[in-house]
């Protein structure tokens, strides 16, 4: 591990006297540095994804993006592994440097090298075009991107979906879904789910619902992520009246409902003071084996103290303490319900 650490800060510190003599072109410096991360690899072969990520970091730092975009380029030319990491550390540069075109092409590198890969390489993609207004330009790219990996193009269209709204780009969002037909994609069952999430955050109820009846008409059957992301949505609205119409058309249509069901039901009735139906649900939701988390017990609690139910609230509070050890919490929920 030693030598491995000596190699590098021997060849980094070379790398550091070419990069700053001014009078090398481009070329030269990506040259000179490509001879240097071969060297190293040769001392280190186990160690070659880490050299070359380390590399592209630096030529990256001194904002020589151009460069290490080569350097990329020429390592993968000879087949030589490349770390997911060095491809989002280019990302990363090209967004804050404005380079969509440079941005795209690496996008597109990272998706032809890789089955899957990480989201925050979908944000760094989004993020970058949060400086423009070019609609045009967006849909281009992203029609590129699809017709380059024409067989999983659903899987990362919708994933770059989610990264725009991820990052505030809600509007761009929505006009990727409007555009799929465009982009040679057809929404599935996931566009959707993202889609409904994305507007019922945005508190666009009335454009959710007709999102949710345009997708029964596409005859993209609903599961229990998209009548919970409804629900949800619905429950930060205050509208138990469409709730509980949804509600039946889950059991109607033998989908079971689970605690995140529950959870939007109850909170939406209590808030509106309905603690009877809150109890209700609570009480169906027991005797169809489903665990209360800890956030439906204080939920029912706050609702009870709320319209004077004291003794109420207290046997609630008894009732949760008893089987504490259970309970769904806050370290566990998203992970066990995400």
């Amino acid at each position: 591990m030693w030598t491995f650490f000596a190699i590098l800060s021997n060849s980094v510190g070379t790398y550091q006297s070419i990069a700053t003599l001014a009078y090398r072109s481009e070329e030269e410096i990506v040259d000179e540095v490509l001879h240097q991360v071969l060297s190293a690899i040769q001392n280190a072969p186990s160690n070659s994804k880490k050299i070359c990520t380390l590399y592209i970091d630096k030529l990256c730092r001194d904002k020589n993006i151009s460069a290490a975009a080569r350097l990329l380029r020429s390592l993968r030319d000879k087949n030589i592994g490349l770390s997911p990491d060095a491809y989002n550390l280019l990302l990363v540069a090209a967004g804050e440097e404005n380079d969509i075109d440079l941005l795209s092409q690496i996008f597109k590198d990272l998706l032809v090298s890789y089955e899957s890969i990480h989201s925050a390489s979908y944000l760094s993609f989004a993020k970058a075009f949060a400086k423009t207004s070019d609609s045009g330009m967006l849909l281009r790219v992203v029609r590129e991107v699809s017709e380059l990996i024409c067989q999983r193009n659903a899987a990362v269209v919708n994933r770059i979906i989610f990264a725009f709204a991820n990052c505030g780009q809600v509007d761009k969002a929505l006009m990727l879904f409007e555009h799929l037909k465009t982009l040679k994609c057809e929404p599935d069952l996931v566009t959707y789910n993202t889609v409904l999430g994305i507007l019922g955050r945005a508190s666009k109820v009335d454009e959710m619902l007709h999102k949710f009846a345009s997708m029964k008409e596409a005859n993209i059957v609903p599961d229990i992520v998209s009548y919970n992301t409804l629900l949800n949505s619905l429950r930060k609205a205050g509208r138990l009246d469409l709730s509980l119409v949804f509600f039946r058309e889950m059991g109607e249509k033998g989908i079971e409902p689970d605690l995140r069901t529950y959870t939007a039901l109850i909170e939406c009735s209590g808030r509106l003071g309905q603690l009877e139906e809150s109890l209700r649900l609570f009480g169906e939701m027991k005797l169809r084996g489903i665990q209360p988390s800890i956030y439906v017990y204080r939920s029912l609690i706050h609702f009870s103290k709320k319209m004077g139910k004291l003794e109420l609230a207290m046997n609630i509070s008894e009732e949760m303490n008893a089987c504490l050890a259970n309970l769904v919490g806050p370290k566990d929920f998203k992970k066990k319900y995400r």
